[in-house]
């Protein structure tokens, strides 16, 4: 579409501002801004009055516009700025047309929308500095973004929107003769805009030459202090690093994660597959097996109190070790069971299962993306993994669950891992995370398999670190 310059849009502004008729208009012709359509009973299409005087009678040496003027005049200014700021049918998308909780039925998204609605509301207000936010589709990024921009046309001020695979094929095509808008001027404008709102930023070709652009643009803004809404499906800590210094300056932009991606595994209830685990409660859990000696006892009853405590406020990683059968399982899906039970989000993976899933999605008849469940593994706000260390050791096992605690250590975010090995039959760069003290508490059940309480055949974990 073409797009018209900044600078003639508040050149037209500031004419339409001016009172009166217009003088310079030429003898016998209608004035630029003629009404059309019924003559104004006020003015008799005149679109002036003689204000009245304290007598009430008109003082005829002076003359003021008409309201049927302001009205056009207004009418003009929001016209004007409608079509320089590029959202077309994005008008529509307004705080009044938001819902306020989102869409997303997930408590905790709803939460992160509810944060990040208030945050664009005080950006409107008063555009300053930069707002990123972040997030997978269709959690209302774009909406908000819209938003902001209709906004501050309301208030008659410019705002320009703009998706940066739009943006590249502008740029590109302002290098042909035809173009309606020089290259030069065309970045210029977007550079220099009052208010900027880049959508689906990471959405383009990662191309050197769209690469360099789009640092042109984010140094400019950011090195002048240009307001902008940056809209984003990438986490900001996956940017590249000057991308990433850029969008998340704790003195100059404020992130805020719209929502989080979904995996195919409930984060509010237990799927049908979890039978079993939806019986394994704290209430359940006999952590007093009299028949066992009394280390033993006092050790399953701390694993239960730290169970216990994490459940409550889970914060940081709980990692428990021991052999199979000792209760790991039952107490983290207990964790599960209380954070269900106060309406509070958790995901319970079985570590061989989720990366079956991950393999599955690349089938052409998986309904689940591959994106839309690792995603949401990585990033729920309270993971249970249970099993680590069953799965099959192959290369690409491995790098996927890396990934998964790599995210997740580096973002801190509230993790359970049962295991029945040692951190010696650990990845390194996993078991390194996991006895990390900084984060995590590693406790080792030394209780023996409670199935009879017979010893299991297979070799308990070397205890490392427990607590």
């Amino acid at each position: 579409m073409a797009l018209e310059h900044i600078g003639d849009i508040l050149r037209k502004q500031a004419l339409a501002d001016m009172p009166g008729p217009q003088a310079d208009a030429p003898s016998g012709e209608e004035p630029e801004d003629a009404p059309a359509g019924p003559v104004c009973p006020i003015c008799n299409g005149a679109r002036f009055l003689h204000p009245l005087l304290p007598t009430g009678k008109p003082d005829y040496s002076r003359v003021i516009p008409c309201r049927c003027v302001r009205q056009d005049q207004e009418g003009k200014r929001q016209s004007r700025l409608q079509k320089y700021s590029n959202l077309g049918p994005l008008t529509r998308l307004t705080f009044d047309t938001i819902i306020p909780e989102g869409r997303n039925e997930d408590i905790n998204n709803r939460q992160h929308f509810g944060r990040a609605l208030a945050a664009a509301r005080t950006f409107a207000d008063n555009p300053e500095g930069w707002l990123v936010l972040a997030g997978p589709s269709g959690n209302g990024k774009t909406h908000l973004a819209a938003a902001i921009a209709n906004y501050r046309i309301v208030r008659d001020q410019p705002a320009f929107y703009i998706t940066t695979p739009d943006l590249l094929d502008h740029l590109r095509s302002s290098f042909s003769p035809d173009s309606d808008m020089p290259y030069d001027e065309f970045f210029e404008q977007v550079r220099n805009t009052p208010l900027l709102v880049l959508d689906d930023f990471g959405a383009q070709s990662g191309t050197p030459w769209a690469t360099e652009k789009l640092e042109q643009l984010i140094n400019h803004r950011f090195n002048n202090r240009l307001p902008t809404v940056v809209v984003t499906m990438i986490p900001p800590e996956e940017l590249d690093e000057r991308m990433r210094t850029r969008l998340t300056d704790p003195e100059f932009c404020q992130v805020h994660i719209v929502g989080t991606r979904q995996s195919a595994l409930s984060t509010s209830s237990w799927d049908p597959e979890f039978e079993l685990q939806k019986k394994m409660t704290f209430d359940s859990f006999d952590w007093k097996r009299v028949n066992l000696p009394l280390e033993q006892r006092q050790n399953l009853e701390m694993a239960f109190r730290l169970a216990v405590d994490f459940a409550k406020s889970p914060d940081g990683w709980l990692v428990f070790q021991g052999i199979n059968g000792c209760g790991k399982t039952h107490l983290a899906a207990a964790i599960a069971n209380y954070r269900y039970q106060h309406g509070k989000p958790a995901l319970f993976v079985v570590v061989p299962d989720f990366l079956d899933h991950l393999r599955s999605t690349f089938s052409p008849d998986s309904k689940t993306s591959y994106d839309g469940l690792f995603e949401g593994v990585k990033s729920t706000p309270l993971l249970i993994l249970d099993d680590f260390g069953e799965q099959t050791t192959t290369p690409w096992a491995e790098e996927k669950l890396y990934q998964v605690i790599n995210h997740r250590y580096n973002a801190r975010l509230a993790t359970v891992i049962t295991t029945s090995c040692s951190l010696e039959e650990i990845e390194n760069r996993v078991s390194s995370r996991l006895a990390d003290p900084k984060i995590s508490v590693l406790f080792n059940i030394t209780a023996p398999d409670y199935r009879g309480d017979a010893t299991s055949h297979r070799r308990a974990p070397r205890r490392s670190r427990s607590r």
